[in-house]
């Protein structure tokens, strides 16, 4: 009887199998981007510098820098806006050089280490706190580059510890979990993923089709990885703020997902790999086991054999 039963089972259970490795594939490219790429601060350093020379980026910051620099100095109004477009021309300027570039590494790379440290501190006195970023270190490069350029009133622009909070004590606590969950994911979701597709072609009692459909899903779940993407960067630009720059954000998000989006690329073609290779095979081999069955002769042929 068990005999009997299991042979009945090994469609169902393949198909159950393959449709959740197809699943979890996805599932864990993602978490795998997120575990080591986003928290690796060696990736993370590598994927954001090239935005020191996005020409968006660097308008969106020279924009900022000029804000902030006429809001701290007191000029008569006949001549604001002579300083102001000045003051945005050295802006500019200054977003080109080495000095600027050796600020947005300091600036990113601060701002993740106290991320990590928060999110990796559970149970101590960081934990309960905001996640602030000292803007000091940044505002003084500036300040002593923009006094190099003779902008009018660049020495008398205050540099305070102004403080930037990344993340607020709630957020952190609701990332908290998120990320430990995306700590043990990133290596076992794409081990399972894999596991699970092995044994259900192992079990399928036809295996070239039980390949084929494993290569449609993960293809599949490729392309529901990209929508999802897309889908992210949409909402992340349609709720920014008002004095944020779209087209800077939209190259930062491009700048962080741009190895996710090969990665959904690489599910397609995989997948479309694996499944046109084991439909090929498959009439392949039929192909060459029609000659070997023996047509049965016409009724006529075997009557005149017989006489």
């Amino acid at each position: 009887m068990p005999e009997e039963v299991f042979p009945r089972l090994r469609g169902p259970l393949s198909a159950a199998l393959i449709a959740l490795a197809c699943l979890l594939a996805p599932a864990g490219a993602l978490a795998a981007w997120a575990t080591y790429e986003i928290a690796d601060p060696v990736r993370y350093e590598e994927v954001t510098a090239p935005l020191a020379a996005d020409p968006d980026v660097r308008d969106a910051l020279a924009d900022a820098m000029t804000v902030e620099i006429m809001r701290e100095i007191q000029v008569r109004p006949s001549l604001r806006d002579p300083v102001e477009a000045f003051t945005h021309d050295a802006a500019r300027s200054f977003t080109q050089t080495e000095a600027f570039r050796a600020a947005w590494h300091t600036a990113n790379r601060e701002a993740h280490d106290a991320v990590l440290r928060a999110l990796r501190a559970p149970g101590s006195d960081v934990a309960d706190r905001p996640v602030l970023l000292d803007l000091a270190p940044v505002g003084e490069r500036v300040k002593r580059r923009l006094a190099q350029d003779r902008v009018p009133f660049a020495h008398r622009i205050p540099v305070a510890h102004n403080k930037v909070t990344v993340l607020s004590a709630a957020d952190l606590d609701r990332f908290r979990k998120g990320y430990r969950v995306l700590d043990v994911a990133g290596l076992w979701l794409p081990l399972g993923a894999l596991a699970l597709a092995v044994t259900g072609v192992l079990v399928a009692a036809r295996r070239r089709r039980a390949l084929c459909a494993t290569g449609l899903g993960t293809a599949l779940g490729g392309l529901l990885l990209g929508l999802a993407v897309a889908l992210g960067r949409r909402l992340t630009l349609s709720d920014l703020p008002p004095d944020v720059s779209p087209a800077a954000a939209g190259a930062v998000y491009d700048a962080l997902t741009g190895t996710l989006r090969r990665v959904t690329w690489g599910l397609v073609g995989l997948g479309a790999v694996v499944a046109g290779s084991a439909w090929l095979t498959g009439r392949y081999a039929r192909r060459r086991r029609a000659p070997a069955t023996p047509t049965p002769a016409p009724p006529e042929e075997r009557s005149r054999v017989r006489a």
